[in-house]
């Protein structure tokens, strides 16, 4: 069970193109198969240095943070101080007695009550009936009030505390009832505030002690440290009048340059490629790395399954037809049909807006995961991602 050398070759030369046709300024991509393991380390981790990008290269994972997130929330579920389907309301007070907006268009004052609490369930599967907006922005008035609140999601950490940020969130109305329709984002978010209360440590503390540590996951942290900083990728986006790569993010003095004030388990996260691989092989045995175990199996499985009815898929605007052959678990995204050399149905993973993806597909027996850093430019901008998937599966060689 492994890979052509021959047709790695493929993998390596088209990763090359995007960074000669400055796409990127450099990636690592990383499959591992069995016992068998291959990295790329293609173009450059900064470009005005000319820094050379490295295996141990830290990346800002962005919403790759989210499934970490899940697992952690589970961890507590196993532990019976959370419970699925329990009102979040003891320790996330913020989310009692909720008001929804009568109509998405209405005004931020035309409410009705909740027909529910919030549960546990609701927040891991993004079914709470607050999240992003699939709309061009200034459409709808409560699109204006989330902004202005500093809700939206978006690439820039944000400066509020988590009680700030909570109390900024409970003075909005949810955009739909509980359990009506899968929502981006916010769960996530919300889930780290809610960890983080019920473990009575940092989201970070609580990540570090459960899963970092026990994984050897030494690089992955909501802040990189000033010894560390020579390995953080700068991050780079599309400028619109020319067309090249501009800064972002710089890696002294950015955003991840200082430990910050909202740890977000929807996106903040720094990590590697060995680092990452640690958590998905994790993941691909059923909970368990080496000894340690950090997850049951029947957690990992129920993680994985897709929770979403049609009616919500229906209901629930994304990528151009995501649900064709996607669906949600716990804080995954789960294949559920293949389409050309797409993964393996009941493969499952995700990627973050700065150009990075994960996938394990157990059919395989396969973990990958593609590092850059690129602002992506909208929804359709995965191009590299797809065809990193493509030359991952025409590399198998059984």
């Amino acid at each position: 069970m492994g890979f052509s050398r021959k047709r790695l070759g493929r993998l390596r030369d088209v990763m090359a193109g995007y960074v000669e046709r400055g796409k990127v300024a450099g990636v690592v991509a990383l499959l591992a198969r069995g016992d068998e393991t291959h990295v790329e380390t293609i173009g450059a981790q900064d470009l005005a240095a000319g820094t050379a990008m490295a295996r141990d290269t830290i990346f800002r994972i962005a919403s790759m943070t989210k499934p970490i997130t899940a697992a952690a929330a589970m961890i507590l579920v196993e532990e019976a101080r959370l419970r699925l389907d329990e009102p979040v309301d003891r320790l996330l007070p913020e989310l009692a007695d909720r008001k929804v907006l009568r109509a998405i268009d209405s005004p931020l004052d035309d409410t009705v009550p909740a027909n529910r609490p919030i549960t546990l369930r609701d927040l891991l599967t993004f079914r709470l009936g607050f999240g992003a907006v699939m709309a061009q922005p200034g459409r709808y008035p409560v699109q204006q009030a989330i902004e202005e609140a500093g809700l939206a999601p978006g690439p820039k950490v944000t400066l509020l505390t988590p009680d700030v940020w909570m109390a900024r969130f409970a003075s909005l109305p949810l955009l739909h009832q509980p359990g009506e329709k899968w929502m981006y984002h916010t769960g996530s978010d919300i889930l780290g505030v809610l960890i983080a209360r019920a473990a009575g440590m940092s989201l970070e503390d609580f990540l570090q002690e459960r899963i970092f540590a026990p994984l050897g996951m030494k690089d992955t942290a909501f802040s990189v440290l000033a010894t560390q900083l020579d390995r953080l990728a700068t991050c780079y986006r599309i400028d619109a009048a020319s067309g090249r790569l501009a800064v972002y993010d710089e890696a002294r003095g950015g955003q991840w340059s200082r430990p910050p004030n909202f740890q977000s388990g929807g996106g903040g996260l720094v990590s590697t490629a060995d680092d990452f691989l640690a958590f998905g092989h994790m993941m691909l045995k059923l909970g368990r790395l080496g000894a340690e175990r950090i997850l049951a199996r029947s957690t990992v499985e129920l993680m994985t399954a897709d929770h979403l009815t049609p009616a919500q898929k229906a209901a629930s605007p994304f990528f151009p037809g995501f649900w064709d052959r996607t669906g949600w678990g716990l804080g995954v995204s789960v294949t559920t049909q293949r389409d050309g050399l797409a993964p393996s149905p009941g493969s499952y993973g995700w990627m973050g807006g700065f150009g990075t993806s994960w996938w394990t597909d157990p059919h395989e027996n396969m973990v990958a995961v593609l590092l850059s850093q690129r602002l992506m430019a909208g929804p359709n901008d995965v191009a590299i991602n797809d065809d990193f998937t493509t030359l991952a599966y025409q590399a198998i060689d059984d």
